[in-house]
């Protein structure tokens, strides 16, 4: 019976859950097997006969989990009972050169890499979908006034677009980020018990290249026993950034979902149920488990960090909880990416919802622009700002609307135009550089995330 969600299949795709499979761990392994007898043949390190038949064996498909299970219950070194079970089914002839100048780690940590490399061609195209989706929000919304909130107060005018470009193109440099780091943390290693490559000599780093190549990743070029774990850390930490952005999308649909704003909301579907005792309520329910999810996420950053630091060539103080820590984060973001792509492909926006909360100030929002009009006909800064000040407490304290209340103050009067007050009070007027912002960052994701789409 599976304890955990991930496990139980809640969370995260079917594919993603695959890779961190036991029997694709197997795999994954035994091609590692396959690849380097292979590799060490083709230089003259073993017999080719017996590589050729190493390698058979170990794609055959005939090794099992359970197999290799029961050969652990006796040795208790999984790595062991795999090279075991390789054994029982090649030659005797080829049996001697089974996983020869190799170590357990090179297996494990070769694998890991061939996990992480699977689980970023599934994320990469979902982040650049993701991008993309926001893209074309952003420029949907891109000549749409909407109220700009600082410390949870109104502070000026935004096009509503703007919110989308922000998280579009932070989702852009996840791929490039992701790009970047491959090859810090898709490594090869087969350098054996201390990384000397001590019983292949001179040929070791040969054989490790050619390796590399046969599986698509990059050969290290020093490590202990095993390969650093900074790479891990920057794995962890890099699909924990990624979550983090999507949090900050879902933080921000939950607040513009609430009933007072209410100027988003997420999908909701025909039979769904928002409360079991509420019958009217819409909750944000998928932006909250993007929540919940990124909290554990980031949680596994520190797990990661601590496995940097291990005694001498090696210990196995990192080993039990990085089975934890490289499945949960990459089958927690596939969720998360899930989740979020479903809520923003559908995402319902209430444009009346989101002009009438620009009036919720009666006009100040408008202040900026105000303050801004009288410095430019030589009203000094700090004279200005105070009239404005004065003028805006005294409209709030009456519920006077500010456009009038600007009209009928003289000391602003004196330097503005009945029109040229009017001028500024229309929120079409105060986008600013929205518009060709939204649209740089439009061109800029499409150039990042066309390819993975």
């Amino acid at each position: 019976m599976p304890i955990l969600p991930i496990d139980g299949g809640r969370y995260g795709t079917k594919e993603m859950r695959e890779i961190f499979d036991d029997q694709k761990k197997i795999h994954y392994q035994l091609e590692i097997e396959a690849s380097a007898a292979e590799s060490q043949s083709e230089i003259g390190v073993i017999p080719r006969a017996a590589a050729q038949n190493i390698a058979k064996m170990a794609r055959s498909g005939k090794i099992t989990t359970k197999r290799v299970k029961q050969l652990e219950a006796k040795s208790d070194h999984d790595t062991a009972a795999l090279v075991e079970a390789l054994s029982e089914l090649c030659t005797p002839n080829a049996k001697p050169w089974i996983h020869y100048g190799l170590t357990s780690n090179d297996l494990v940590d070769t694998s890991t890499s061939m996990q992480i490399k699977d689980a970023l061609a599934i994320i990469e195209p979902k982040v650049a979908r993701l991008a993309i989706i926001l893209a074309k929000l952003a420029m949907k919304f891109k000549d749409f006034p909407a109220v700009g909130r600082t410390h949870g107060q109104h502070a000026s005018i935004i096009a509503f677009g703007l919110k989308f470009a922000n998280w579009a193109l932070e989702m852009s440099k996840h791929i490039e980020r992701i790009e970047q780091c491959k090859k810090r943390i898709l490594i090869c290693k087969t350098l054996g018990v201390v990384g000397t490559g001590s019983l292949m000599g001179s040929k070791a780093l040969e054989v490790q290249k050619r390796v590399a190549k046969k599986l698509s990743l990059y050969p290290a070029d020093v490590t202990t026993q095993i390969v650093p774990r900074e790479g891990y850390a920057e794995y962890v930490f890099c699909i924990a950034l990624i979550g983090s952005t999507l949090e900050k999308i879902a933080v921000e649909i939950r607040n513009l979902q609430r009933t007072e704003i209410g100027e988003v909301a997420e999908p909701f579907k025909k039979g769904q149920m928002g409360s079991s005792a509420v019958p009217v309520k819409r909750n944000p329910v998928k932006s909250e488990r993007v929540t919940s999810l990124s909290k554990m996420l980031r949680s596994q950053i520190n797990v990661s960090f601590e496995n940097i630091p291990l005694w001498h060539e090696r210990d196995l103080s990192n080993s039990a909880n990085e089975r934890f820590t490289l499945p949960t984060s990459s089958i927690l973001l596939d969720e998360m990416l899930e989740a979020m792509t479903k809520i923003l492909s559908d995402l319902y926006v209430n444009k009346d919802k989101i002009k009438k909360n620009l009036s919720i100030t009666k006009g100040q929002i408008f202040a900026e622009f105000v303050l801004d009009a009288l410095i430019k006909k030589g009203v000094p800064r700090f004279k200005a700002y105070r009239d404005i000040q004065r003028v805006a407490f005294a409209a709030s304290d009456s519920e006077m609307e500010f456009l009038q209340a600007v009209k009928n103050d003289k000391a602003i009067s004196a330097h503005l135009t009945e029109k040229e007050i009017e001028r500024v009070f229309v929120p079409e007027n105060q986008l600013g550089a929205s518009s060709t912002i939204i649209k740089n960052v439009f061109n800029k994701v499409n150039r990042t995330c066309s390819k993975f789409t």
